[in-house]
């Protein structure tokens, strides 16, 4: 015999569960409605990017000498607007992201991922590509999502630390997606490079956020892939030669790229110090140097290197020559040293174009799109140490399913080569600076039970 009260128990239970319960429901329409900004901020973002890009070239056209003075001023003004409140729109943003997982603390995440953080981050990154900055916006998409994600969650409610880091990991996987129009490539972004590990119940999470960003950006821009689509494989047989001799060389330049930015040991432990104690001038002197590697290169190191790129995977006639990779390693490496805003991959991309395409030409035997795809994932893959993502990313970028064995061997390849030069992951490396000096603001920090009171008297 049924108990009054048995009915009304089973509706409670009902309620509590998850695909009924309002809180879950209330957050799970957050996500989406915080994808659809990522997405469309990411749109916008990319259309600004490229404006810029397009303003720098159109003013120095035919005036190779006017970088020399616009570059190092705007390299020293974002040096100086950074070195305050706007300090952590410094660099790719991803690594802001990554730290803010790790530390839980509700100001310490709100000084790393707030709103005037995203939109400045935002506005920051411009003025570099306006002034012929070697930087990429993709970085700078997944800090403005995380940013903006963890932001309308905890406007929402959803303060509590585990709460707010599914939002900061979701927005970064969105932003990913969103940057590069690569769903998959932003969900294992999320697993291998941002979270380390996977927690079960986010993957409903994550999967919506990518899925609603990547639908909110097929309906305003289409289907495309990035680069454009590649028809190229790679049979088996000598051409595989190529796998080898990108993943070991391509690797090596990642890595060493990677150990130079982190300015760690040695010589480079002297420059940082030096940055740290003039870091306005030696914006500036970055600047100047960019610059003269503009004047070297025929101006082709400056921006993303999306369009250079493009052109060497695609063979065109407008392709860089065979110092391009050289010359963009060494902008990319002056543009990330001034401390601007700026993110490294799309520029990676463009070396490892570079550098793939030099390498096809100790292989005449071998698809020369091939290998420049090779170069890319490669170099990718050295400078992140981020295999799978680097893979998928690739593959996605080309609309080019015949290449992922060769790809995926190459990024394993070139990981492992990377790890001799750089034994950390380089945004895991500038996470952990980040988290260390919150740990050290918080020994520093007078405990409250130590605090005096306004009376001059201890606080129990």
């Amino acid at each position: 015999m049924q108990r009054p009260d048995e009915p009304r128990a089973h509706l409670q239970r009902l309620l509590r569960h998850d695909w009924l319960s309002p809180l879950q429901w209330r957050r799970r329409l957050l996500f989406w409605c915080g994808a659809v900004l990522v997405a469309v901020a990411a749109i916008v973002f990319a259309k600004l990017s490229m404006l810029a890009y397009r303003t720098f070239v159109g003013f120095t056209a035919g005036r190779a000498w006017l970088p020399l003075l616009i570059t190092p001023a705007v390299f020293a003004l974002l040096a100086w607007l950074t070195s305050g409140a706007l300090k952590a729109t410094r660099g790719s943003g991803i690594p802001q992201a990554i730290a803010a997982l790790q530390i839980e603390d509700e100001n310490f995440r709100h000084r790393l991922l707030s709103l005037r953080i995203a939109a400045g981050k935002m506005a920051l990154t411009l003025a570099g590509l306006l002034a012929g900055a070697s930087i990429g916006r993709e970085g700078p998409t997944v800090h403005v999502g995380a940013g903006l994600l963890y932001s309308l969650g905890k406007r929402f409610g959803f303060a509590e630390p585990a709460a707010a880091g599914r939002f900061v990991l979701a927005g970064a996987a969105a932003g990913l997606a969103a940057a590069f129009n690569t769903p998959l490539a932003g969900v294992v972004f999320a697993i291998e490079e941002m979270a380390g590990a996977f927690e079960h119940r986010m993957s409903g999470i994550i999967l919506t956020a990518v899925i609603i960003a990547g639908i909110v950006s097929l309906g305003l821009l289409g289907n495309y892939a990035y680069f454009g689509t590649v028809t190229t494989a790679l049979p088996l047989g000598q051409s595989w030669l190529a796998v080898l001799l990108c993943g070991v060389s391509c690797g090596l330049a990642g890595g060493l790229f990677a150990r130079i930015i982190l300015l760690d040991g040695g010589l480079l432990s002297r420059i940082a110090k030096v940055r740290m104690r003039w870091p306005i001038p030696f914006a500036a002197a970055c600047g100047l140097a960019l610059a003269i590697v503009g004047i070297a290169s025929a101006g082709s190191v400056y921006g993303t290197g999306y369009d250079q790129a493009r052109a060497i995977l695609q063979q065109a006639a407008t392709a860089p020559g065979a110092g391009f990779g050289g010359y963009k390693f060494l902008a990319n490496i002056v543009s990330y040293w001034a401390g601007i805003p700026g993110g490294i991959f799309s520029p990676a991309l463009a070396v490892g174009a570079g550098l793939g395409h030099n390498i096809a030409h100790l292989l005449p035997g071998s698809p020369t799109a091939a290998v420049v795809l090779l170069g890319m994932a490669g170099y990718l893959a050295g400078v992140t140490q981020a295999p799978l993502t680097s893979a998928i990313i690739s593959m996605e970028l080309t609309d080019n399913q015949a290449m992922i064995i060769p790809i995926l061997a190459t990024c394993l390849i070139a990981r492992g080569s990377s790890a001799l030069f750089c034994h950390t992951p380089v945004y895991r490396a500038f996470a952990q600076r980040l988290v260390a000096e919150y740990e050290q603001e918080s020994k520093m920090a007078p405990r409250e039970s130590e605090r005096p009171s306004p009376q001059g008297t201890i606080l129990q």
